[in-house]
């Protein structure tokens, strides 16, 4: 669980409230009118993290990026369209993504390898470079709010809202921040990250630290959410930590490691859930808990089954309290489950106690399901591991909305 006492939320919500970063988003041309082009800068080189889909078709861009990340440890900005994925559009891609790069570099002056490139949209169609050179040449990030609202909006496709959130923690007497922006709505069944997720913080660490962090926190936040069981070509997430606060340099063995991981777990555990909860078409947002597993690892993975099955998730947008579709989730998750031992809540209403039904009033808990947020409690009985996913609802509008997503 997160220590909240370890930090608190930062008022303002946004990418550039740690020290030495600037933002925007622009309309350029690859949509019609919504902004398509966002930029985010570091006033310095900083450290940079990565996680990548695991997706064996990958996005140019995302491979770009990678290579960036994996060669130099240093990243100082990210350039990202949205309207286009630049995926499966063979060398031509390569060299749009590559030119993406070289023009950001221009623009700022600075080593083309350390410039980021991301790309959301439609996969399978090449890309419109022309507007998005000339958009380029003409952004101009910067510091302010606006800014800031400007580039969330700009990295969006099917999105409803933008995603947003901030953290303070002190550490070494010293206020360090972490904010992060993301998008993703439809193809989130991510192995590694988001659609796309982005975080900034001032604190001072080494790469291969900040990595090590990510990833301590990726397994349990961004890995912990499935919208409709799909995983992208261009899922990334990108941690920017230009060292502007001046604390003595994070490692594993610092006394306060643990405030910079739990503060770096609470914005990607904000983002998460808010993919989670603005999945295409959804209305309400999916939490189940596993409590009582034969390890944490098998926790997560039971929570991520409930809240990605089809069947659950169309009783939950139905408020049917059908709690076998829960149960046939828990023994087909892979995990270890005796299912004379399970137990099940749906809210506060137990449901199964020792794989026995309970009776229960149907009208009480189908008014607990008409909430926007529902939360399932599934407990094994089997050990001490314990885990949470989350997911949304399966709804009517999420077939329209991806049966015509081209046309």
């Amino acid at each position: 669980m997160i220590a909240v006492e370890a930090m608190k939320r930062v008022c303002g919500n946004n990418i550039v409230t740690p020290k030495g970063f600037k933002a925007t988003g622009i309309h350029c041309g690859v949509k019609h009118k919504k902004h398509d082009l966002a930029l985010l800068v570091s006033e310095v080189p900083a450290s940079v993290a990565g996680v990548f889909t695991t997706n064996v078709v990958k996005a140019a861009p995302l491979l770009v990026t990678k290579e960036s990340v994996e060669q130099t440890g240093k990243m100082q900005a990210i350039i990202i369209n949205s309207g286009n994925a630049n995926a499966c559009t063979g060398k031509q891609g390569m060299l749009d993504a590559l030119t993406m790069q070289k023009e950001t570099a221009k623009k700022l002056g600075i080593d083309q390898n350390l410039i980021g490139v991301a790309s959301t949209g439609v996969i399978g169609e090449k890309m419109q470079m022309e507007p998005i050179i000339k958009g380029i040449r003409k952004i101009e990030p910067n510091d302010e709010l606006e800014g800031s609202i400007n580039f969330s909006q700009a990295i969006l496709t099917t999105d409803t809202i933008t995603k947003n959130t901030s953290y303070t923690a002190v550490i070494d007497s010293r206020e360090v921040i972490i904010a992060g922006a993301a998008k993703g709505s439809g193809m989130i069944n991510p192995n590694m990250a988001t659609m796309l997720g982005f975080m900034t913080t001032d604190a001072n660490i080494e790469s291969v630290y900040l990595q090590q962090a990510l990833k301590t926190v990726t397994d349990k936040t961004f890995n912990a959410i499935t919208v409709d069981g799909d995983t992208s070509t261009n899922d990334m997430v990108l941690v920017l930590a230009n060292g502007l606060a001046n604390n003595e340099s994070l490692t594993p063995t610092h006394p306060d490691w643990e405030k910079f991981v739990q503060a770096l777990q609470a914005v990607s555990q904000d983002l998460a859930k808010m993919i989670a909860k603005d999945g295409e078409g959804a209305t309400k947002l999916i939490e189940t808990e596993v409590l009582g597993a034969v390890t944490d690892t098998e926790a997560r993975k039971i929570a991520k089954t409930v809240v990605g099955s089809p069947l659950v998730k169309t009783a939950i947008f139905g408020c049917d309290a059908n709690w076998g579709r829960i149960i046939a989730a828990v023994g087909y998750s892979g995990a270890t489950v005796d299912p004379n031992a399970i137990s099940i809540q749906i809210g506060n209403t137990t449901v199964v106690e020792n794989g026995e039904p309970v009776l229960f009033s149907e009208p009480n808990l189908i008014a607990y399901l008409k909430q926007p947020e529902v939360k399932i409690t599934v407990q094994l009985h089997q050990g001490e591991g314990a885990g949470v996913a989350w997911g949304c609802d399966l709804t009517y509008d999420y077939v329209q909305i991806n049966a015509t997503y081209r046309t």
